[in-house]
């Protein structure tokens, strides 16, 4: 962690999934057909943490499960990318700043994909949240979830 930096880390999707997905067509672990269009909503793309500009981005939507190589428990869910390359947001940039205009749902998860604790925060209030829920020793990772849309965005885990 870089000093002054944040006391976790921000897990978006890697580089090698996006390609993969942006070269197959494919949804990673369940080879479901990717569906492209224009951006109909705000996203935030699973790669770089940023808003879509509805109307004008591409974006491409596939099957993914957010547990895969953490539980053996799947929970797969729909998720966006750009279809056009766009860097990955870095772990330690602390939360992305498009995601905390939308109304998140935090959950906590402990070994065993045991859910600890679920709080909904927007704005200024959701660092505080996930805090408090990685100081627990029974969490292990934050899932943050568009409370609207219900679907995964990230993982957030201690530095």
């Amino acid at each position: 962690m870089p000093a002054g930096g944040p006391a976790y880390r921000v897990v978006a999707v890697s580089e090698a999934l996006a390609e993969r997905v942006r070269a197959t067509r494919r949804s990673p672990g369940y080879g479901h057909p990717v569906h492209e269009e224009v951006a109909t909503g705000y996203g935030p793309c699973r790669l770089c943490l940023r808003d879509f500009e509805v109307g004008v981005d591409r974006r491409l939507l596939f099957t993914l499960d957010p547990f895969h190589g953490l539980e053996p428990f799947p929970l797969p869910g729909p998720v966006f990318i750009h279809e056009a390359g766009c860097d990955r947001y870095p772990e330690y940039g602390g939360f992305p700043a498009d995601v905390l205009s939308h109304g998140l749902t935090l959950e906590a998860y402990g070994r065993g994909r045991i859910l600890r604790d679920e709080a909904r925060a927007t704005g200024a209030g959701v660092e505080n949240v996930v805090a408090c829920q990685l100081a627990r020793n029974d969490v292990d990772y934050v899932h943050v979830r568009d409370t609207e849309a219900g679907c995964y965005d990230f993982r957030v885990e201690r530095a």
